[in-house]
Parts: C-alpha cells; structure tokens; sequence
C-alpha cells in the first residue's frame, strides 16, 4: 500500500492541512517507531546544562519547537549552546546565579515549561531585570500559579491582570527559602519554586495533594544539588546553595510521544507496533495503566535503565478495549494524555468517564472543549464535565473537517482518530505537532504501510 494515498499534507496560508483517508486503511499498523526524546526532560538538560559549572552533553534531545525556544532564551542569557540536533547538544554552563541581563525581551514561544520554570531561575538573579513573553497561548495561559509563590519567597514579578499573565516583567531579588503547599499538583509549579530554591540560604519545600512527574528531582541530583523527597508529604525539598557540575544526559524517548501510537496500535483492527526507547518513569506511566485497564494488549520489553530514567520497549497489538473511569491520583500521571485517551475511548465498549483533569482547560487550548466538539463532529458521543468529558464508545466515526486549534496534543490525536474514521479527514492547523513531535506525520506514514 502507498502510504501517500492515505495520507496528504496540504499547504494553506501560512498553515497546513493534514488529509488521511479512513477508508484506504485495508490493513493494520505494522512497524518499529522511533519516538523523539522527551520533552520535560530536553527542557531540564538545557536549563540545568545552562546552569552548571562546566560543559553538559546532550544525547536524544527533542528537536520540536518548545527546546529551541528554551535554548535561545538561555543563549540570549550567556550560555553557549551548540546548534540543536538529536544525536549530540553540547552546553557551556556559566555556572549557578550568573545569567547575565538579556538585551531584548526573551521569548518563550508555545512553551509554557520554559516560561514557568524560567521564572524561578530569574527571580533569583538579583539585581538583574528580565522580560519574558510567548506566543498568544502563553500569553493568556495562568502564570499566577508560581508568580505567587515566588512572590512569597521575596520576588519581584509584574505582568497584565494583577501579575497573573504575560508578559512578564522580573526583577531579581535575592530570595528566600518557603514551604509550599500547592494546590493542585503540577510538575511546573513544583520545578519552578525548587529552582529558584537553588540560590537560596535554606530548604526549599513544594508539597503536592498528588505525586506530580519527578524529572525535576532527578536530575537536580544528577548535576549536584541536595534533594530530599517524602513520599508520605508527597513533598520535595532542594537544599540552597549547591554548586551544579555539567553532566553527559542520554534523553529517552517520550511517553507522551508514544501514547498515539500505543492507541493507534490498540485501534485499528491487525496493528502490531513496537515503539523503542520509551521513558518508564513512574511518574508518567499513567497513560500505560489506563489503557492496559482498558485491555489493551501492550507488552514491557528490555527494561532498563538509562542515566537515572527507566526504559523500555512497548509492544501494542490491536484489542478490544473497554470503557472505564479515570480520576483521582493517575491524572496527573496522565494529564497530557487525556486528549488521546479519549479517542481510545470512543473504540471501546461502554463508557469512559474522566475527571478530575480541569488542568486540561489552561492547557495550549482548551483541551477539554475542544476534543470534544472535534470529536463530535466526527459522530461521537462526547459530552464535556466541567472537570473531564464522559465518552460514549462504540459509536463509528466518519471523517470531517477538524481543527488543531494550534495544540499539538490535539492535531496529533485527532489523526489517530481518523485512522478508523470512514472517509477523509482533514485536519486544519496540522503543523502545531512539531511543537514536541518534528517527525509525526513521516512516523504515521511510516506505519500505515
């Protein structure tokens, strides 16, 4: 089968449409895929690398949109960063409190990880004046959540409608060490006050209601600082004051990455996919139990570990999948997920119900809207909860017009949807997938055959 008469990208304006036709898939998914490298951890290697005495070496980093937008930021501020790629990225650290004042305002394009934890480093550069902005999403996207917080350990943080959105303006302070006791449990949050509690005298604590992703905290330990976690506080801690020493970071593939093709596989009738180099990190494993609850047939292969991450290959083959609830503590394991979870739950029988994930809302769209009129308009049965959506499965899909609303997450999990939508599918705004996967649309063509 000729992949390219399944599926077409058409160039309209200055966006592109994605064109897959359901109808011609006559067969299942069949390949090994190599995902890119994981995004939490790409930002971190660079921030941290930035930070560091000494020089960081690279492997695996994700080559989307949201790392250039960190490495330019932290170029613009004196380390010296090599041309991005995902074999070999070499940063010259400056060494921990000597980010030098940019000249222009730093721009953190689509990506909310960069302007959120950024702000911590920054306020903590005393006497030292930062601007930092983005794109429209990070422009109307909540920033009060760690503005706030840092505003309690001393900082000076300005921005529109009572320092809650970008732009930003920052200027350093030298800040002091608090316990934090977040309200909801949000990675962002978390890394932001612990790094802005690198440069403070003291222990900085951020307690959580859930256990958020740890990428933070791993590698925190990896170049030197002190971090102490409580799994009964469901607490981290960072003991100001370490000296970060550049290390060699082998980034692994991310799981978020390999959850479409974890549906996909899971879906179309005959698929048997292997996605290689998978990050396993317990705190982002979420999506794995989910559809493992939901009977998907995914088999944990070469588990192992590299530089501090778990790693494996998953094996998917096509399953009949069953409806189930979702909430509580594994939706913040699984909150970037959401999106394509729901389309695995419109091919499974009865229904799914997912809740506790209003974080969806203040995402790059409003994921939670969104999906679902998208997915409605392809003939589902999705209906919005104020905190999820509840998902009627079994109903059978015929291709529509549909619009990315600019969010990866969103453009890239509706064409899987249309994989096992009868028809053609055009998807508006498809270029937003090379924000965290550059290849997406080569791997699909890849695997349709």
């Amino acid at each position: 089968m000729n992949s390219h008469s399944v599926i077409s990208v058409n160039s309209v304006s200055n966006h592109q449409d994605l064109v897959i036709q359901g109808d011609k898939i006559t067969s299942g998914l069949q390949g090994r895929i190599q995902i890119p490298g994981d995004k939490s951890i790409s930002h971190r290697s660079l921030m941290l690398g930035a930070l560091a005495d000494g020089e960081t070496v690279i492997h695996g980093l994700l080559l989307g949109e949201d790392p250039r937008s960190t490495a330019a930021c932290f170029r613009a501020m004196g380390a010296t960063i090599s041309e991005l790629n995902s074999t070999e990225v070499r940063v010259q650290g400056i060494g921990l409190g000597n980010l030098r004042e940019p000249e222009d305002v730093l721009d953190t394009g689509n990506s909310g990880t960069t302007t959120r934890l950024m702000l911590g480093i920054l306020a903590s550069h005393p006497d030292r004046f930062f601007t930092v902005t983005g794109d429209h999403s990070i422009r109307s996207r909540p920033m009060s959540r760690v503005v706030k917080p840092l505003q309690q350990m001393g900082a000076q943080i300005w921005g529109r409608k009572g320092n809650s959105l970008a732009p930003l303006a920052i200027q350093g302070q030298t800040l002091n060490a608090i316990t934090y006791e977040s309200p909801i449990a949000s990675a962002q949050v978390k890394s932001c006050i612990l790094l802005a509690g690198l440069m403070v005298d003291g222990e900085t604590t951020v307690t959580e209601p859930a256990l958020s992703r740890d990428h933070s905290e791993r590698m925190l330990r990896a170049f030197g600082a002190i971090v102490k976690v409580d799994p009964d506080r469901i607490s981290a801690t960072v003991v100001g004051g370490a000296t970060l020493i550049g290390q060699t970071v082998i980034v692994p593939g991310d799981i978020s990455s390999a959850a479409f093709w974890l549906v996909a596989g899971a879906i179309v009738p005959g698929s048997d996919l292997t996605i290689e180099n998978v990050g396993m990190n317990p705190t982002r494993t979420g999506v794995l139990e989910a559809l493992q609850m939901m009977g998907a047939d995914i088999e944990i292969l070469n588990a192992r570990e590299v530089t501090g991450e778990p790693v494996a290959d998953l094996r998917v083959r096509s399953s009949q999948l069953r409806g189930i609830t979702l909430e509580g503590s594994i939706i913040p394991r699984l909150i970037d997920e959401v999106p394509i979870l729901a389309v695995a739950a419109i091919f499974a029988s009865g229904t799914t119900v997912i809740k506790d994930a209003e974080e969806l809302r203040v995402k790059e769209s409003d994921r939670i809207t969104v999906m679902a009129n998208q997915l409605n308009a392809m003939g589902a049965k999705v209906t919005e909860l104020p905190d999820g959506m509840e998902i009627v499965g079994g109903t059978a899909l015929t291709g529509a017009e549909v619009d990315s609303f600019t969010d990866h997450r969103i453009g890239m999990s509706l064409a899987i949807a249309a994989l096992n939508a009868a028809g053609t599918t055009t998807i508006h705004r498809a270029e937003a997938a090379s924000i965290s996967y550059p290849t997406f649309v080569e791997t699909l063509e890849g695997v349709v055959g």
